[in-house]
């Protein structure tokens, strides 16, 4: 395990060749990655910034494995950032041809459910109704033995939908499994290997590998917390796991070169650009707020953006057309907020100002405090559980939440954020803990019902 020292808190960073920004405004970025690691104590980033179509600054700070300095040629696990590739790894497809995205998915994979009435497009957008089969944010049991694409999509792909196709969004994972079999069939090569000759090469991302390959020494390693307890490298999933859904791994300037590419509309068609930013819409007429591979935002700024979670990484990549600018922050820790933090202020420091703010809405919160109120004296009761949050509470995890919230005391107050979502037959509901001084987010996970079951109970430090 890292040392956290007050030293490496200050950080070891390493600079790029040539930083582009002002000294006053570098000065500020760092403060900006020191602040945001030293409040969630993770290990290491690294950031890239693009400004007026350019990448004028990367750098990368702390320590990204144990005797390794974070370096800006380093790939990260990126994770679900991959799925932009794997959709456009379709639409370059359909430029030639070999399929359409209105085509449904049993004209190339049989078995999934209701295949005859998903389009590929469905798969795409997350509209496609299929069950997620990595909604936690821990790694379950199941992924500590090694798995294939296949093996996912029997698992998962093959029971009820969740919703008809195209009624609702919800984040899927697994439609991104069967998506890049199907990118495979018909390219007839390995997906990483299509990606590679069709955008990587051209581009010169010269770092990016299957993040299964990256789980050795010489590369970042995951670690994360449990509550506020100490940092813990974590144990990379078994080989297979994150697939097109989330495989590759890249630093921050490669990431970088695919975003500039965005802004430019360059190596692949206008068109392949536009369809990926263009907001999927329901059945009903609402919009998802989802493209392909891509989160759409219209408001304050149109922003094209995806965040990325592996186990022990976190990641957030933002893209502002209109500014002609992008942000990239990788890290290996996936406790806590920093990649949203660092992107929020850099942004601010970059972009021009906007106003605007999202409404917060309230629910119940009962059940929930009573959990955590258990968690935060040592005990649990784990009758309230399911066969995951068991496997994940062990007693190492409950002695950190036991040692590291009990001392704060009483909550002054415990809120709902948000209005309570569907994912990969969960419904989630997020929490504001606060305490004099400071303030913890808790992410929950039950079974639908009144007395549903508890699949994720997560407690991080807040921004």
């Amino acid at each position: 395990m890292l040392k956290f020292t007050a030293a490496l808190l200050a950080l070891v960073a390493l600079p790029a060749a040539a930083q582009q920004l002002s000294p006053a405004e570098t000065a500020r970025v760092d403060k900006i990655v020191a602040d945001a690691l030293a409040a969630d104590q993770v290990p290491s980033a690294s950031i890239a910034i693009v400004r007026n179509g350019k990448i004028v600054f990367t750098k990368a700070y702390g320590q990204a494995n144990e005797g390794l300095l974070a370096r800006t040629d380093l790939p990260y696990q990126i994770a679900s950032n991959s799925k932009q590739f794997t959709a456009m790894a379709l639409l370059l497809l359909e430029d030639e041809g070999k399929l359409s995205l209105d085509d449904h998915v049993s004209k190339f994979l049989p078995g999934v459910t209701d295949g005859d009435r998903i389009t590929l497009r469905q798969l795409l957008a997350h509209t496609s109704g299929i069950q997620d089969f990595w909604p936690q944010d821990y790694s379950f049991e199941a992924m500590s033995h090694p798995t294939k694409p296949q093996a996912i999509v029997d698992r998962w792909a093959k029971k009820p939908l969740d919703f008809q196709p195209g009624d609702q969004w919800q984040y899927s994972n697994t439609a991104y499994v069967v998506a890049g079999l199907i990118a495979e069939k018909v390219s007839d090569e390995p997906l990483v290997s299509f990606l590679e000759k069709r955008i990587f090469k051209p581009l010169g991302m010269t770092s990016v590998k299957d993040q299964d390959e990256t789980n050795t020494p010489a590369f970042p390693a995951g670690y994360g917390r449990y509550a506020l307890g100490p940092v813990r490298r974590e144990t990379p999933p078994a080989h297979g796991w994150l697939y097109a859904a989330g495989e590759l791994s890249m630093s921050a300037q490669d990431l970088a070169k695919w975003d500039i590419a965005r802004i430019d509309r360059a190596l692949v068609p206008a068109d392949d650009w536009q369809a990926q930013e263009t907001m999927v819409k329901l059945n009903n007429g609402k919009d998802s707020g989802y493209g392909l591979g891509v989160f759409i935002q219209n408001s304050p700024r149109r922003t094209i953006s995806h965040g990325g979670e592996a186990v022990g990484f976190l990641s957030e990549n933002s893209v502002y057309p209109d500014q002609r600018a992008a942000i990239v922050v990788l890290t290996n820790s996936w406790s806590g907020h920093p990649h949203t933090r660092i992107t929020r202020d850099i942004a601010k420091l970059i972009l021009p100002p906007t106003t605007g703010q999202s409404a917060v809405a309230q629910a119940q919160a009962v059940r929930a405090r009573s959990v955590y109120d258990q968690l935060r004296t040592g005990r649990l009761d784990r009758s309230q559980l399911t066969e995951n949050a068991n496997f994940y509470f062990k007693p190492t995890v409950i002695a950190d939440y036991g040692s590291s919230l009990g001392p704060l005391g009483e909550p002054t107050s415990f809120e709902p954020t948000g209005d309570p979502v569907l994912r990969g037959g969960f419904v989630i509901q997020g929490y504001v803990i606060k305490y004099p001084g400071r303030s913890l987010n808790l992410s929950t996970f039950y079974e639908p019902g009144a007395n549903g079951r508890i699949e994720q109970f997560l407690v991080t430090a807040a921004e």
